[in-house]
C-alpha cells in the first residue's frame, strides 16, 4: 500500500517526479548492479535438472524448435 493516494501522485510535477524516481530504485535495489564498474556476468546455461548445457545442445534444441514450428 503506497503512503499516497494514487490519484494525486501526477497532479503535481515534483511528486510525480519523486515517484518515478523511487520506482527506479526499487529496480535498481531489487536487480542489483555491479559494484567494481565492471558489467555484470551473464549466468551460466542450465537446463532442467541444473546440469551446464554446452553449444552443441544448444543448436540441436534450435533445431527441433524450427521442426516444431513448420
Amino acid at each position: 500500500m503506497l503512503p499516497i493516494r494514487t490519484s494525486s501522485i501526477f497532479r503535481s510535477r515534483w511528486t510525480a517526479l519523486l515517484w518515478a524516481g523511487g520506482i527506479i530504485w526499487s529496480a535498481v535495489e531489487f536487480t542489483g548492479s555491479s559494484r567494481d564498474g565492471q558489467p555484470a556476468q551473464d549466468a551460466a546455461t542450465t537446463d532442467a535438472s541444473g546440469a551446464d548445457v554446452d553449444a552443441a545442445q544448444m543448436k540441436q534444441a534450435e533445431k527441433l524448435l524450427e521442426q516444431f514450428g513448420k
